[in-house]
């Protein structure tokens, strides 16, 4: 074939005849609304902006009025912004510095992440040495003019005050008004919708931020606060998932590294993971579908940004569902890695999959080896005898610590659709520790022993987790039967008169 040559009439550079300069229309706002940005993807970049803030600790409070949600707040004791660096922030493609750690990377998180779910975003903060300033968008204004609101510093200052004990010297306060999510739900459905909600956000934030989590460095606590009472309606810790927290691999001599070398980028480590088959742990089985969490996990600064999948170097299939790879993406910008603007997935170029295909570890293994592995132990596992099976139970929800419901969730497998079993201290007549609602779901325990569990220190929402989570297993089938026979009603008395008589043993003590 001939070398190609250029056509004799083809111009290389483009000519032009000067310019002028065309500022974006109003309606830019708009298609912030539009990023496809889910709940627990909007909620994690703004705790991004937290962590990037040199937070310690953040709070998402759900702000309730009786069965009605008004707001959702995002509160951290970050350095805090100054008006100016506010501005900034709020600006619609406003230009800002990122360090070589941040997580931030497109400058648009906090405004499209909440004008996705929100048509009022208010941002308040203050800084150790500026008080407290705080701007508003709402999306019918700032489609309008871009006009942006600039609150009032009186109710700044009061809003930090009323997070004294989080924001002291700096600190910032994200809050959502006018959600969507939040006037579809239906009267007396508050409890239900807050439940599923705050269990996904749970498991999103403590998968793509585990490594934060772990080092107890970093702290994030969910809470429904009454906005009247101010009083705290629930209330959990955000615990790590760790996506390769098995205790032991499923296969001897992994997990293994592989180096790979990628054109454009240099040696890219890929450290390869083996599950051990059937594992009930929540950080394998409770992230999501199988079939979508095996292949590469993918690190940008400590912080997950891809959690399974293939990048088109292979199909998903059964038999892999056991690889999982953590990769850690290079610091240097490059052409083959490119992250997605509400960083949930990373697209490569085929120079990845090249080197995929090449790379060794340091005994000289392949990966292409590494992948055989992995579906020989799922096939071994599944040609062997079937293990026992504990049965299923109604998942554990208020009042249990959020550590030992996830040890509950690891350990014991959950029925599918079924509101969860609660518990709550009430004032019982003296003779009853506790009393079942199986209606509402409700474990009610008598608060005249509370004192009894908690070594005289003032109780909180997830006190006394050894009773708790002995009931919770007590009582589970009763919860599950359509009709209680004779026999768990004499149970119940039985348990009520022994707790009774330890409990008023431990008093006396």
């Amino acid at each position: 074939m001939p070398p190609y040559q250029p056509s004799s009439d083809w111009q290389y550079e483009i000519p032009t005849a000067g310019s002028k300069r065309l500022p974006p229309h109003a309606r830019y706002v708009e298609s912030l609304t539009h990023q496809g940005y889910g709940f627990e993807a909007a909620i994690a970049d703004l705790v991004d902006n937290s962590i990037d803030a040199g937070a310690r600790n953040v709070v998402i409070s759900f702000l309730r009025d009786e069965d009605r949600l008004v707001s959702l707040l995002v509160v951290d004791d970050g350095r805090g912004m100054n008006d100016e660096t506010l501005d900034t922030a709020m600006t619609v493609g406003g230009r800002q510095e990122y360090g070589e750690n941040s997580l931030g990377h497109f400058g648009a998180g906090l405004k499209a992440a909440s004008l996705s779910h929100a048509d009022s975003l208010t941002v308040i903060s203050r800084t150790k040495r500026s008080p407290s300033t705080g701007r508003r968008w709402l999306t019918s204004r700032a489609q309008a003019d871009f006009t942006c609101d600039i609150v009032d510093p009186g109710y700044c200052q009061d809003l930090v005050d009323r997070y004294d004990g989080l924001i002291e010297w700096h600190g910032t306060v994200v809050r959502w008004d006018k959600v969507r999510a939040f006037d579809t739900v239906t009267a007396g459905q508050a409890d239900r919708y807050l439940d599923d909600a705050i269990e996904k956000l749970e498991t999103h934030l403590g998968l793509h931020l585990h490594r934060f989590l772990a080092d107890g460095a970093f702290n994030v606590d969910i809470v429904v606060e009454d906005v009247t009472t101010k009083e705290e309606l629930d209330h959990r810790g955000v615990e790590p998932i760790d996506p390769f927290g098995y205790r032991i691999p499923g296969r001897a001599g992994y997990p293994r590294t592989y180096t790979a070398a990628v054109e454009g980028v240099g040696d890219v480590a890929l450290t390869a993971h083996i599950w051990q088959p059937k594992s009930p742990l929540v950080s394998f089985r409770g992230i999501g579908p199988l079939a979508e969490r095996q292949g590469f996990y993918i690190y940008r600064n400590n912080r997950l940004v891809q959690a399974g999948g293939w990048n088109s170097t292979r199909s998903a299939e059964g038999h892999l569902v056991l690889a999982r790879i953590a990769i850690d993406l290079p610091a240097e910008t490059n052409d083959v890695f490119s992250l997605t603007v509400k960083k949930d997935g990373v697209t490569v170029t085929p120079a990845f999959a090249r080197g995929l295909e090449e790379a060794t570890d340091a005994a000289g293994h392949t990966f292409s080896e590494y992948v055989q592995e992995a579906q020989t132990t799922y096939r071994e596992a599944a040609r062997r005898a079937s293990e026992p099976q504990r049965k299923a139970v109604i998942p554990a929800g208020k009042g249990l610590d959020p550590r030992l419901k996830r040890t509950l969730r690891d350990e014991l497998p959950e029925l599918e659709g079924e509101d969860p079993v609660a518990f709550r201290w009430e004032s019982l007549p003296s003779d009853v520790f506790f009393e079942l609602d199986r209606e509402e779901r409700e474990i009610r325990l008598n608060k005249e022993y509370r004192q009894a569990f908690n070594g005289g220190r003032r109780g909180g929402l997830n006190d006394a987790p050894v009773v708790k989570s002995m009931l919770y297993l007590m009582v589970n089938e009763i919860f599950q039967k359509e009709r209680v026979r004779a026999v768990h009603t004499d149970n119940v008395a039985l348990w009520n008169s022994v707790l009774v008589s330890a409990a008023r043993c431990e008093l006396a003590r």
